[in-house]
């Protein structure tokens, strides 16, 4: 279940935080920027988004985990999920400098960018291992295309993530894009779990 409400309580939180945040743009600024240094919701956001987000991925990827005693592709794949959400509790701990500004970023802010990073990636390996495993595993078939796709989305949207950073024009769309087509995938993924337990 911590899978399957994933995505929901992501975009619940955004729009939380974007709502105490005056003059937020959810399309134009990066989810960063709410927990800025600078930000009116820079003690909040955190405690709304990172960490209870970090603590629903390392749940569902320890129960993928235990899932699949017999696939150590499948464990592996549980593995990036955990590290997913590990990684998350580390942006929430080092905030973005005032704005999340690319001038001069402080070491504070590197490590908040390198722990996105590890977000992004660890997430699109798990969605990779799950379009190639899908396939070779009895009831996964509907999954592994849906990873195929929901993968390359995330693929292609981490440049344009990095491009729009730089000049500053769809910064935040990409970014959600990039982060809501991952955490669907997880959805779906935790979905698929649920009835093949059931």
């Amino acid at each position: 279940m911590a899978g399957v409400a994933i995505p929901f309580w992501l975009a619940l939180a955004l729009l939380i935080l974007g709502s105490l945040y005056p003059d937020y743009s959810q399309f134009e600024q990066s989810m960063s920027v709410l927990g800025a240094v600078d930000a009116p919701t820079h003690f909040i956001a955190p405690i709304i988004n990172n960490f209870p987000l970090g603590l629903l991925f390392i749940l569902f990827g320890v129960s993928v985990y235990k899932t699949f005693p017999q696939s150590a592709l499948a464990r592996f794949s549980g593995l990036l999920i955990v590290l997913h959400g590990l990684a998350s509790f580390v942006t929430g701990d080092f905030a973005c400098d005032a704005g999340c500004s690319l001038d001069a970023p402080s070491t504070t802010q590197q490590i908040h960018h390198l722990a996105g990073l590890v977000m992004a990636w660890s997430l699109i390996g798990a969605g990779a291992i799950w379009a190639w495993l899908g396939l070779r595993l009895q009831g996964f078939r509907g999954l592994a295309f849906l990873s195929m796709a929901l993968t390359l989305v995330a693929l292609v949207t981490v440049p344009m993530v990095a491009i729009s950073a730089k000049n500053l024009v769809g910064h935040g769309l990409y970014e959600r894009v990039n982060a809501f087509v991952s955490a669907i995938w997880v959805a779906i993924f935790a979905v698929v779990l649920l009835r093949r337990n059931a």
